[in-house]
């Protein structure tokens, strides 16, 4: 594949797994129409006017650490509600950086949760990707319905039906689509495949019924290496290999049932979701062509500053990937019909696997204060003991 055409399939990925659920949407524009909520760490909040819950809307920033921590994304959520996020760089089967926060409702009862990017890949001959830990355990294509389906069950969410994906995000994934593949030519490659799903899912937390929805993409491409004569005596000839990597970028929206229907209202509004800002966008293209130019030329030579951090963001990903790597094998193990057979105990079973992705994701753990029943979050550095008691992100025992 050419450098051009790689960086078209990251771009488009940033597009696609950067913010809210499968498509971009219309950033909004700051002002005073709305009060700022608590940041996270390492992220700086703006007020913006909007519709939204109670009125408002602010805009949250998520800044990346490889380029002196400028801004990366803007990501806009209803005003008062509680925000943390981080932007990590891509594994061995997910292209481009891509962000994990949580947004969070005054209550805590409803959440939008933008969950770690997971891929996988599979191919044949002697270019056939290798399997890394990090990837999950699939070898071969998958819907994006389908992989919803697997992402309910490792969740332990009760699978409840399909749910049907608007036009216009339909027609803005085609345009994407033919507007990718003219950076791909003649027959070494084919273009990324782009699939959008979503999925209504329920779970139990107590006696609540939490209704949730999963919104998620799937990019899919493929590489075709033709073969070679070797044309030397006692050389065996080069056999043509494929090599096929997909990446599946999902958003969890849950509230509890008399509150669901608010939450996807207000999320569904025009000003809404996030966006890679533009500058951002340009300095890491830059800094990628030049990169790759270096690398070419065999000059490895580059700020350290920037690699270290770089070199950070990428351990983090591949931690985080490698438990929800496990997480999804525990589930295929338990066999491919769970997530449409549920038991009545299944139905029990709390929604903590997302919370604690997003948890490990942010360097983040949840803990209970024995002695009040209070719930929070701190930092992961940091040993709990005494009255604090570690907790699932969802604050279940």
């Amino acid at each position: 594949m050419s450098t051009k055409a790689r960086l078209a399939t990251i771009l488009i990925a940033l597009t696609f797994f950067g913010c809210k659920g499968p498509v971009q949407t219309s950033a909004a524009s700051e002002g005073d129409g709305g009060s700022a909520a608590p940041s996270g760490e390492g992220v700086s909040s703006a007020s913006a006017s909007g519709s939204g819950i109670g009125g408002g809307t602010q805009v949250q920033h998520i800044p990346d650490p490889s380029m002196n921590n400028m801004n990366a994304f803007a990501i806009t959520i209803p005003a008062g509600w509680r925000f943390d996020g981080i932007l990590m760089p891509s594994g061995d089967c997910t292209s481009g950086p891509f962000v994990v926060y949580r947004a969070k409702s005054p209550d805590g009862q409803s959440k939008v949760e933008r969950l770690p990017v997971l891929g996988w890949s599979w191919g044949t001959g002697p270019a056939a990707p290798r399997k890394e830990n990090s990837c999950l355990p699939l070898s071969g294509p998958m819907s994006a319905q389908n992989f919803l389906k697997y992402l309910a069950a490792t969740m332990h969410l009760d699978y409840v039906g399909d749910e049907q994906v608007p036009a216009e995000d339909l027609a803005a994934v085609q345009g994407q689509g033919e507007k990718a593949a003219g950076y791909y030519g003649g027959n070494a490659s084919s273009g990324p495949r782009m699939e959008l799903a979503r999925a209504r899912v329920r779970s139990k937390n107590g006696s609540t019924t939490v209704m949730g929805e999963l919104r998620g993409t799937l990019i899919c491409g493929q590489l075709n290496f033709p073969g070679m004569r070797s044309g030397v005596r006692g050389v065996p000839d080069r056999a043509p290999s494929t090599s096929n990597k997909c990446s599946g970028g999902v958003t969890y929206f849950s509230a509890p049932e008399n509150q669901f229907a608010g939450l996807m209202h207000a999320w569904d509004s025009e000003h809404m979701g996030g966006r890679p800002e533009p500058a951002w966008s340009d300095a890491w293209v830059q800094r990628n062509k030049e990169q790759t130019a270096r690398i070419v030329a065999g000059m490895a030579a580059q700020s350290e500053a920037s690699l270290a951090a770089q070199r950070q963001q990428f351990a983090h990903s591949q931690a985080v990937q490698q438990q929800m790597h496990e997480d999804f094998m525990n589930t295929l193990q338990r066999g491919t019909d769970m997530s449409m057979q549920r038991t009545a105990d299944s139905m029990n079973a709390r929604s903590t696997s997302a919370s604690d992705w997003v948890d490990y994701s942010l360097d983040r753990q949840t803990v209970m204060d024995t002695n009040t029943g209070r719930i929070g979050k701190i930092s992961n550095q940091v040993t709990v003991g005494g009255s604090l008691q570690q907790v699932h992100g969802n604050g279940t025992p």
